[in-house]
């Protein structure tokens, strides 16, 4: 039976599953870094500042999380969708590539390494990604709700968005930060395995304190 997709995001969680939090980007995904929720699960985008035309989603997934894949991926907002099949994800193993790389009719100026991604998701196995257009308008500071749902029987996968700037008409040039991913899912047994941990350390301190 496949698992529905649970997604982490909760702040506790950050250190194990994402790296420190700097990082460079104009494009913002709310909630952002480890909190528990469930598929379908909603969340909003916007800009820091300025606009972007032209917003794309970019799905990154682990190998386990693709192989049990149950039916397709799907990103909806008001007005409209884009559904993702298993075949419209692209493998990638090698560390130094960026993803989405160039495709034709326009160029990514910044994209994340496949480094980066495996880092993100706690993996050494090949990622699989899909890049395409979503949202019905341009991003502003005004924020924009889209949903994702999915079911998996190893769901793990980041989310983040690129837009172009009022500078660019075919290149890529606005991102989520690679340090801040719109979402991370990590496996539900690891998750109560760290939660324990924490609550032990909470209580050990708590002895600590009344001695």
């Amino acid at each position: 039976m496949n698992k529905i997709a649970l997604i982490s995001l909760a702040v506790i969680l950050t250190a194990l599953v994402s790296p420190a939090l700097a990082g460079v980007g104009d494009i913002r995904i709310t909630p952002a870094l480890p909190i528990m929720l469930s598929s379908p699960a909603t969340f909003s985008v916007a800009v820091q500042t300025g606009s972007s035309h032209d917003p794309y989603i970019f799905l990154v997934m682990t190998s386990e999380c693709h192989a049990g894949l149950s039916g397709n991926v799907v990103v909806s907002w008001s007005g409209g969708s884009v559904s993702f099949s298993a075949l419209d994800f692209t493998s990638d193993s090698v560390n130094s590539d960026k993803i989405p790389p160039a495709a034709d009719g326009y160029t990514v100026a910044n994209g994340y390494t496949v480094a980066s991604c495996k880092s993100h998701l706690g993996t050494s196995e090949p990622v699989f990604y899909a890049f395409a257009p979503f949202l019905a308008s341009d991003l502003s500071k005004t924020p924009q709700t889209f949903t994702i749902t999915f079911s998996s029987t190893n769901p793990k996968m980041l989310v983040y968005a690129l837009g172009k700037s009022s500078n660019t008409v075919n290149e890529f040039d606005m991102r989520v930060p690679p340090t801040i991913p719109g979402f991370v899912i990590p496996e539900l047994v690891p998750v109560l395995m760290a939660l324990g941990s924490f609550a032990a350390l909470g209580v050990y301190g708590f002895r600590r304190r009344k001695k």
